[in-house]
């Protein structure tokens, strides 16, 4: 196996060239010390990616779950196409909302334009309980063009991997991982995080942030705020 390169500690990583018109020795200081952190952080994206890769196999899948899809039945080993990865993303549009929502969309719009490049490396299917022809109705809505979108309002996958009571009215939005080797299908990894798991003053969320919108936000000195998150529409203005 190749071992790792030494690396540099990130405070020699972090002395910056860079300067921007009128900012103060203060301001430099501070910027650099931050920097040093961002490196740090790469760093543990990494490490943390690296673990996620290296965990043991999963459990092997109950049996092929059946979906309705645009084109009709679809099961799950069918959503690999070529590809030996699948990733499923549990869509919060079950069929007692009458809206979808709002951070799911925000989140799956910017997937959308992603969709063409990610399709390249692995499968990905969106999934939600609502009937296929409620599903669809809403990507005209949002003008999705590459999203590919299931209803498992006929299937226990939900409750299965997305820890849904069939009995409740709820639903919950998650990422599952699956492989196929030699014709069988593995979950390798899930998104775990929720509330339970949430810092205080915290909203929770998974890690890595997987939503560009609270990627740009976070760049900036407001923050996310505590109060504010996406809506699917908003007043003109």
């Amino acid at each position: 196996m190749t071992q790792p390169l030494p690396l540099r500690p990130a405070k020699d990583l972090a002395q910056s060239r860079r300067r921007f018109p009128g900012e103060s020795p203060e301001y430099r200081a501070a910027r650099n010390a931050l920097l040093e952190q961002e490196i740090e952080l790469r760093r543990l994206n990494e490490r943390v990616a690296a673990q996620r890769r290296a965990l043991p196999p999963g459990g092997v899948v109950p049996h092929d779950y059946q979906f309705d899809g645009e084109q009709g039945p679809v099961t799950l080993s069918q959503m690999f196409g070529e590809h030996d990865t699948l990733v499923t993303y549990n869509f919060m549009y079950g069929p007692q909302r009458k809206r979808p929502c709002p951070m799911c969309t925000s989140m799956l719009s910017a997937f959308d334009g992603e969709m063409p490049d990610i399709l390249q490396r692995v499968a990905f299917s969106v999934i939600a309980r609502s009937p296929i022809d409620r599903i669809l109705a809403f990507r005209k809505e949002r003008g999705w063009r590459h999203l590919r979108l299931y209803s498992s309002g006929g299937n226990d996958f939900n409750r299965d991997y997305a820890d849904e009571d069939p009995a409740s009215t709820g639903d919950n939005a998650g990422f599952n991982v699956f492989t196929r080797r030699d014709g069988v299908i593995r979950h390798t990894w899930g998104d775990e995080m929720g509330p339970e798991s949430a810092d205080p003053g915290q909203d929770p969320r998974g890690a890595p942030e997987v939503m560009p919108i609270w990627i740009v936000l976070d760049m900036t000195p407001g923050g996310r705020g505590v109060d504010w998150y996406p809506e699917l529409e908003y007043p003109q203005r």
